[in-house]
């Protein structure tokens, strides 16, 4: 490994750099959109001394968009978005070999973890890319320089565009923010298919239980609520879907979910899944509910979306670890309910998160979509605005071909008669 000047970090050990090359390599290998990126971007320099702050889970797939765009110009820094999502042996291996400054331990508590972020923009980013706005927000509050500097920002969750639109509106968003999470590649690929395989995949790792035979209540059926279902079914399990949406619900009827209540489903389930990226969806009416070995689970960005507070209220008879990210909560009439990974994203705390095939395409978003805030940089209004249709297509295209597919153009006729159509 060729050693570069070691920047200002906080990292594990940095002994744990050969692990982290070897995890790198492995997930480039299953990334052939981002490392066709990665060479045009070696070409072009087209992030020429632009500097990038990314607030992310510091993944051996992210080590490779940082890679990108360290190609492509730019310098960059990097903070982990999940202290439980933290590969401690990738933070090592982007210090050591690439000269990144990178913040990030696994487990880091709140203090620190805020610490990083502050230490980050300290650096005065142009481009930021977050992973629950947190960069951004902390942008704003801190004002000034941090703000002057910016070009703009990138969002990879419904979450993060949740709190970035409540900006927006109240009319303190001081600069454009291209919301990847709503690209259709994103959807369909990370959300559906990466999310749908890597919760299921966390569970079980963490609890060992067979999903066959099993009802499983889905929370939530956005995109990645949606793929949940979809391979829960497919293991052998009963899915209820509850959802607050009409439209949704109503989607999931359709495909031949059960529709309930979460208080209705809480009597049935046998493992729950929150997917809303909203606050307190399960709480203590449901867990009251709830059968003695239920397991509880939340998929969504933030770890609010189970009310811990009441859960370990109710909690009477004591909270014991019975397996490495399994808190069993001995509730006072004798039930046990069992959170798993503390109630984090359970993809990236009691698995490896998505596939490096998925963040092949999340992460090719990112890469396009940073450069194309610096090529129109002063162009673009403040706001949250959406990846444009050329950008989706062409990582479309990019994968189809990595996939050996080919698919049929319009002919001119066609074309012509689309556009002529009145």
């Amino acid at each position: 490994m060729a050693r570069i000047s070691i920047p200002p970090h906080e990292v594990a050990d940095l002994a744990l750099a050969p692990e982290g090359e070897a995890r790198i390599a492995w997930a480039a290998d299953q990334m052939p959109v981002l490392r066709q990126i990665r060479a045009r971007f070696t070409t072009e320099r087209p992030l020429e001394g632009v500097r990038i702050a990314a607030c992310l889970h510091v993944t051996a797939e992210t080590a490779n968009l940082i890679r990108a765009l360290l190609a492509g110009g730019a310098s960059a820094a990097l903070c982990s978005a999940n202290p439980l999502s933290t590969r401690d042996d990738v933070a090592a291996a982007l210090v050591l070999a690439d000269g990144v400054e990178v913040r990030a331990l696994h487990g880091e508590d709140l203090d620190t973890y805020a610490g990083h972020v502050r230490s980050l923009l300290q650096g005065a980013p142009q481009v930021t890319i977050d992973d629950g706005a947190d960069l951004l927000v902390t942008a704003h509050s801190a004002g000034g320089y941090v703000l002057d500097g910016l070009i703009g920002g990138t969002e990879e969750t419904t979450t993060g565009l949740v709190r970035l639109r409540r900006l927006e509106d109240q009319g303190e968003l001081a600069c454009p923010v291209l919301a990847v999470n709503e690209a259709r590649t994103e959807r369909t690929l990370n959300d559906r298919h990466g999310t749908g395989q890597s919760a299921l995949d966390g569970i079980v790792r963490a609890s060992n239980v067979l999903l066959a035979g099993t009802t499983l209540v889905v929370i939530g059926y956005g995109w990645a609520g949606q793929g949940i279902a979809e391979r829960a079914r497919g293991a052998g399990a009963a899915v209820i879907v509850c959802e607050v949406d009409p439209l949704r619900a109503l989607e999931a009827r359709m495909a031949g979910y059960e529709v309930m209540t979460a208080r209705r489903a809480a009597e049935r389930g046998d493992v729950f899944v929150t997917v809303t990226g909203s606050r307190r969806v399960l709480r203590g009416e449901h867990f009251e509910r709830m059968k003695s070995g239920a397991l509880l689970a939340n998929a969504g960005h933030f770890d609010v979306e189970l009310d811990l507070e009441e859960l370990g209220a109710l909690a009477t008879g004591g909270i014991r670890e019975v397996r490495p990210l399994v808190e069993q909560y001995r509730l006072g009439d004798g039930r046990k309910l069992n959170l798993l990974a503390h109630g984090r994203v359970v993809n990236l705390a009691a698995a490896d998160g998505h596939p490096g095939a998925v963040m092949d395409v999340s992460f090719a978003l990112q890469a396009l979509c940073v450069e194309e805030l610096v090529k129109r940089r002063g162009e673009l209004a403040p706001g949250v605005l959406q990846v444009s249709a050329a950008i989706d297509r062409e990582v479309g295209r990019l994968k189809l071909a990595a996939l050996g597919v080919e698919i049929d153009e319009p002919t001119a006729e066609q074309e012509h008669y689309r556009e002529s159509w009145g």
